[in-house]
C-alpha cells in the first residue's frame, strides 16, 4: 500500500497505433471518495502527472466503496528528448503501463 494520498487509480489503458497512450480509464479522487469511471487522453493523464499527481494502476473491489487493489505507481521520464508514461522503473521508447489491462 502506498504512504501518499492515491489522487486516481487507472483501471485500462488504450494506445494508438504509434504506441501512445490514446486514453485510460481513471477512477480519480473526489475528496474523501473517488469517482465513476473516467476517461483521461494522454495530455490531460500528463498534465496531471506533471502537476505531482500520484496515479497507481489498479482495480476497484467489488461491493466495497472506494477500495481498491493497486500495484504500481505512474510516472513520467525523458527518452530521446520525448516524454514516456511508465509504471514503476520501466525504461521504454514508447508508453508502457504494465498491469494496465489493453482495451
Amino acid at each position: 500500500m502506498f504512504k501518499y494520498k492515491i489522487d486516481g487509480v487507472i483501471e485500462a489503458v488504450h494506445y494508438a497505433p504509434d504506441g501512445k497512450i490514446a486514453w485510460v480509464r481513471v477512477y480519480e479522487r473526489r475528496g474523501p471518495t473517488y469517482s465513476d469511471r473516467v476517461l483521461l487522453d494522454r495530455e490531460t493523464l500528463l498534465a496531471r502527472l506533471k502537476a505531482k499527481k500520484l496515479f497507481v494502476i489498479g482495480r476497484r473491489l467489488p461491493h466495497v466503496a472506494s477500495t481498491f487493489d493497486v500495484s504500481l505507481p505512474v510516472r513520467v521520464i525523458r527518452e530521446q528528448d520525448t516524454e514516456v508514461v511508465v509504471t514503476g522503473y520501466l525504461h521504454s521508447p514508447h508508453d508502457r503501463l504494465e498491469g494496465a489491462p489493453i482495451i
